[in-house]
Formats: C-alpha cells, structure tokens, sequence
C-alpha cells in the first residue's frame, strides 16, 4: 500500500482536451484513508460518485481493520477458532496472498498484524518501542503457514493469530474499480486510489495515459514518464508512512522474519504489473530484497515489471528488471 501524491504523479490535467470521439469524465472522492481519481472517456455519463463510492464501502465492510464489524476484524477475534466464512472479496485477496507469499519465499505475509500493532502502524501508536521479547512473542504468531485455506473458508490454528490485508487491498479496491466500469461498458479509464495506478485503453488522440514517476530528493535524474495501456503501476518507498521515535525512523515495511521493520539500502520500487492487486502487492516484495534480488524475482516473474532505487556508496542508484524500461516515454 502506498500514500498518494508524494512519487507518483498523474498528469492529469483538468483542462485537457477531451477523447476525440467522447467527452472525458472525472469522478473525484475520499475513501480508505486516502482520495481517489477516476477519469474515462464514454458518449455519455455512465456512473456515478455515489456508485463509486458504495463499491468502496462494500470492500471496506470486508478488509476494514478500522470497521469493528468487517469481516477480517471478526475473523480477527480471538474467540473465531472454527472455519471462516469470507465474502468473494475476502476470498480474492487472500487467494492471492497465498501465492504472493510462495513466489516471494515467505516475504509477504499477512499474518504480520500482531507485528505491524506492535511497532505503532495499526490503528492505535504505542507509547514506546517494543522489547526484544515484546517481537519474539508475536513472532509465534507470525507465518503463513498457520493459516488454513479451503475454497472460500479460512481458519487459524491459534486464536492469537491475525492477519492485515493493507498491503494487497488497496490495489485489489482498484482493480474491483476497473471491473465495474468495464461492466458499464467503458473501455478508456485510468484509476488512481492512495497511490495506486490502473488503465485501461488510451486517453485522447489515442495515446496511452502518462505517469510520471519522481526520483527520491538527492538522485540527479529528473522524473521520468511512463506511458501506460492495461496497465497497473504503483510506488513504494521507506520514506512513506514512516514516524520518528526518539530520534529514530521507523518504517512500516516489517520483516516477517525477525520482526523489525526493514533496514536496508532500497529506498523506492515501481512496480508494473498486469493488475493493481499485483503492483500492490509486490511493491512491499521489493522493498523487502536487495536490488539484486529483487531483479531476478521480477525477470522471473510473468507480468512484473520493476525499478529500484537505492542508497550506495553515500549516492543513489538504479536499476531496472528487463522488461520495465519498455515503459518509459522519455
């Protein structure tokens, strides 16, 4: 999950030019914590904010740990022992969480949660770091492989096991988005929630859309564009969502493994993917590996695109998996 606004830009102007065959529409909004942007081109309006943002709610009343009654909070309850019951969103992203995490070695992983409360990004922020046994504790109930999957049930071998769906969902939101326009019919859009980035077709005179993309402050390079047609991009970083603790920085990224945030030289990662949900998903991946690895896991992956920024000799560098530099309009 990234925040909007910060490296990735949508140039987007209001006063653009409309699609040479239809009028272009914009739908702007608040929802998940952050805003929301969707722009497509159709002979006439055929949705609505209000329909957007019900779309919205219905994802939230399933992976909302900020709605005491979503389904993943009662999931979440140390008493729900027995098989589980998810709705299809649920059941999407959890599927594909359990992929995620094999293709990535155990990196990704949504049972983090007890992790995640503990260094201050849940809902409530501690009033001190946690101890060393603090992390071990939670540590017991960290690992995919206490979960149970079957079809649309999912069950945890131990009440104290939670998980946090944040880093898959607000991709996954998107990519619902896009189905529900296409649904209506529209084939040229381009959606942005919180950061992340899905299009579809092209804007007009027929060219894909662009998005720029900002180098981290200290790197020489000016912004680059991306030009993007069914595609989905998003931008991670170690400076987002990130607080000072007594001096120190502490980034939301946390290592399933050792139960620290990470402390490593990547500083960003852009990730091109088929889907939000992916781009999404993966962002936290690369963010977790070094440069190198993080460049062979996307040349083996089909789909996955990535550039990397990170810190080297005082300076920072970058690199980019085979298939990302296809994507760069200038």
């Amino acid at each position: 999950m990234v925040l909007r606004g910060v490296y990735i830009l949508l140039l987007l102007s209001l006063n653009c030019f409309a699609f040479a065959q239809y009028p272009r529409f914009l739908i702007e909004g608040a929802a998940q914590g952050t805003s929301y942007q969707l722009q497509y081109y159709a002979p006439r309006e055929l949705i609505r904010k209000a329909e957007i943002d019900s779309v919205l709610r219905v994802i939230d009343r399933s992976m909302s740990l900020y709605e005491p009654t979503s389904l993943i909070s009662a999931f979440n309850n140390p008493e729900t022992l027995s098989w589980f019951e998810m709705d299809e969103h649920m059941t999407n992203v959890v599927k594909r969480s359990f992929e995620v995490h094999k293709r990535s070695g155990g990196m990704f992983d949504i049972t983090v949660k007890p992790l995640v409360s503990l260094w201050g990004f849940g809902p409530k922020r501690p009033k001190q770091m946690p101890e060393r046994a603090d992390i071990d504790s939670a540590l017991q109930f960290v690992g995919m492989d206490r979960l149970e999957l079957r079809k649309r049930k999912l069950r945890k071998r131990d009440g104290r096991i939670s998980i946090d769906l944040n880093g898959i969902a607000q991709g996954y939101s998107v990519d619902v988005l896009a189905g529900f326009m296409e649904r209506r019919g529209i084939e040229n859009y381009i959606i942005e929630l919180g950061g992340e980035i899905r299009t579809s077709g092209h804007k007009g005179g027929g060219e894909p859309f662009n998005v720029a993309i900002e180098r981290p402050e200290g790197v020489a390079a000016s912004p680059f564009i991306l030009a993007l047609r069914d595609k989905a991009v998003t931008t991670s970083g170690s400076y987002r969502r990130a607080f000072d603790f007594e001096g120190k920085k502490i980034h939301h990224h946390i290592n399933p493994f050792d139960g620290y945030p990470l402390q490593n030289d990547t500083a960003s990662v852009t990730v091109i993917a088929e889907t939000a949900m992916d781009a999404d998903a993966y962002d936290n991946v690369f963010m977790a590996l070094t440069p190198e690895e993080g460049i062979r896991l996307a040349d083996r992956l089909k789909g996955i695109e990535v550039y990397i920024i990170h810190r080297k000799d005082g300076t920072f560098k970058e690199v980019f998996s085979k298939g990302f530099l296809k994507f760069i309009k200038n």
